[in-house]
């Protein structure tokens, strides 16, 4: 992989030290204001991040971009959790949400990252369920934390989900807020959100999520009536939320693809209401 052509980065942005190789790679060096959640997504010209009827949707919409996967594996690598909704399990059933399979080309270097960072080998993988349907053979399930409301655990509890723990976070689904403070609670400083857009733009709602990086790829997939092609923040109205303008951190260029990086200045929030992530 050729190494990141960097475009832009705002003056006075912190570079924090990483392993000479991945900074090589990245065009510099990476930080985070802790805590934080940091959210990635890869999308079309067009706005479109997800794909309901194609298996690997992400990849489809990425085009495989090496550059893309590098940066996932760079922010896996930085995150002490990784949230992920039982919908994106459930569509990549064999995917571990590590900085190694989702990059193996630099898996020594990542590791490097996260034990110059104090940090456990992986992050925590943690599921985000409303109803609990979860299928217990998925091998990620193994060790993770499911979040769910009240229903969902009792359904995890029956199917016998091989899961670290199950913790409630709202009565019928998950709120937002619940989940952040579940997730502070057990020591996550900097998470990662892989989650959908649903579950984005709750977060966003909510004034919760600070950082967003965002790969624009070169491919163009349109728009069709049978099917739901969402944009990033998916089924709540933030127009009338009247949220604060993101602000650009950093421009990159891998081949055709944009990396982008955007910080959200913190609105009031307001009050949440459950989120389903499936």
């Amino acid at each position: 992989m050729h190494p990141l052509e960097v475009l832009y980065e705002r003056p006075g942005l912190e570079h924090g030290p990483i392993p000479e190789r991945l900074a090589r790679a990245y065009g510099g060096g990476i930080a985070f204001d802790r805590p934080a959640i940091v959210a990635n997504f890869v999308s079309s010209v067009d706005g479109v991040v997800a794909l309901s009827t194609v298996p690997n949707a992400p990849s489809v919409i990425g085009g495989k971009s090496p550059h893309d996967r590098f940066v996932m594996g760079l922010l896996r690598a930085s995150a002490d959790a990784v949230v992920i909704g039982a919908g994106t399990l459930r569509a990549e059933p064999e995917h571990r949400w590590t900085p190694a399979h989702v990059y193996p080309e630099a898996a020594d270097d990542l590791a490097a990252l996260r034990r110059e960072g104090g940090l456990a080998p992986d992050p925590e993988l943690v599921v985000l369920t409303a109803g609990g349907d979860l299928d217990p053979d998925i091998p990620a399930l193994r060790g993770a934390l499911v979040v769910t409301g009240a229903t969902g655990a009792a359904e995890v509890a029956r199917r016998g989900v091989p899961a670290a723990a199950v913790v409630e976070a709202g009565e019928r689904a998950v709120e937002p807020s619940r989940l952040v403070d579940i997730l502070r609670a057990r020591g996550h400083r900097l998470v990662l959100s892989e989650a959908g857009p649903l579950v984005t733009a709750q977060l966003l709602r909510d004034g919760l999520l600070d950082e967003l990086f965002l790969t624009v790829s070169p491919r163009v997939l349109g728009r069709v009536p049978d099917e739901h092609r969402p944009g990033l923040a998916d089924g709540v109205d933030l127009l009338r939320a009247e949220l604060p303008d993101a602000e650009l951190l950093s421009v990159r260029r891998g081949a055709d693809h944009l990396l982008l990086r955007y910080r959200f200045r913190r609105a009031a929030r307001g009050g949440a209401t459950p989120a389903d992530a499936g």
